[in-house]
């Protein structure tokens, strides 16, 4: 597809940075995010005297002249597919979606169709931003497949940009429920002495590390201290079955690949189902009851819920706020759980 150019002056006292100065810099109504000003000039897209850039902390300065050659969205050659879709809310700029179990996103190899974007395709049709490319048409943000619960998508370029923004900035609410191995107590010392882990006001753990690829297993994501991307998680415990399993409420103030899953591990407190992160800790029926022990241990995915997604509308900044409820799996192990762990504690 041919590309349009975006021709960009950097005025007075520009950051120090190509990519800041870009972001400060370019037009508003070429809808270019940092993030996607970064994979331009990693691209080679952005050009200075017709010489391409592509160090995006390389240094400028006051009447700096650059054109970024944007690429148009190409039609997608995904087929749409008649899947249903659970809608909480849809307007002319965008749609939020209750994502079920077992539903990749968006297209990869080894997942062609039955995704979140086949059955978008079928719904909306051309109605959707091509920020995303044509493998994820209108994707915002993911969840793993295996996750349930709530994602916005974006139903034009407009919208995309606002919305990557917020996401971007830390300014979108988004909280998950999640059933996790023991019970993450801020008076744990173990728990507390974990490097990376804090506590804060209301019994609040705090995450905070980077997270990168396994240097192994490029599928898995792992925990550093020096590099990656910065990833913070604030845990709560909502409801304990003994010792054995607890309830959790994840805040994320960053929303990196894997990032709860990963964090509750280095917590000690991997997800239960979680195949990848979870380890070999097992739900003891001391704790909580054969059943509810077995129930556990035969979860076929890890017991993660997108529960709360909350952000300013792209167009007007009303406040959103939507609420998912946990799918049966989940509630029904939940409540074995709990009435297990009263029956073993009377």
């Amino acid at each position: 597809m041919p590309a349009s150019l975006v021709r960009v002056i950097l005025a007075a006292d520009p950051p120090g940075r190509l990519d800041k100065a870009l972001a400060r810099d370019v037009p508003e109504d070429a809808h270019l995010s940092r993030s996607r000003l970064a994979r331009l000039i990693a691209d080679g897209a952005v050009t200075c005297r017709g010489v391409a850039v592509t160090d995006a902390k390389a240094k400028v300065a006051e009447g700096d002249v650059f054109e970024i050659a944007v690429e148009e969205a190409a039609e997608s050659h995904i087929g749409p597919e008649d899947i249903p879709l659970a809608i909480l809310y849809e307007d002319d700029d965008l749609v939020v979606v209750d994502k079920p179990a077992g539903m990749v996103v968006h297209p990869a190899p080894g997942t062609p169709g039955g995704t979140l974007v086949n059955a978008l395709l079928h719904h909306f049709g051309g109605a959707l931003s091509g920020v995303g490319g044509e493998k994820r048409p209108g994707i915002v943000h993911r969840i793993d497949k295996d996750t349930t619960g709530l994602l916005v998508v974006a139903k034009t370029d407009r919208a995309h940009h606002a919305l990557a923004a917020q996401f971007e900035a830390h300014d979108v609410h988004r909280r998950y429920l999640a059933l996790c191995h023991g019970v993450p107590e801020v008076a744990d010392p173990r728990l507390t002495g974990t490097r990376g882990v804090s506590v804060e006001p209301g019994g609040v753990v705090k995450i905070t590390t980077g997270l990168a690829r396994h240097r192994t297993d490029r599928q898995r994501q792992a925990v550093i201290f020096n590099g990656g991307r910065h990833a913070v998680t604030r845990v709560q415990v909502e409801e304990r079955f003994g010792r054995a399993a607890a309830l959790v409420a994840c805040r994320l103030e960053t929303g990196r690949t894997h990032q709860i899953r990963v964090h509750m591990s280095h917590a000690g407190h991997g997800l239960i189902g979680d195949a990848v992160y979870g380890g070999r800790r097992k739900v003891s029926p001391a704790e909580v009851g054969a059943a509810a022990a077995e129930a556990a241990r035969t979860f076929p995915r890890q017991a993660l819920h997108a529960a709360e997604l909350g952000f300013a509308h792209p167009a007007d900044g009303r406040w959103l706020a939507f609420e998912s409820a946990p799918p049966e799996d989940f509630a029904t192990l939940q409540e074995m759980l709990r009435e297990g762990s009263l029956r073993t504690s009377a």
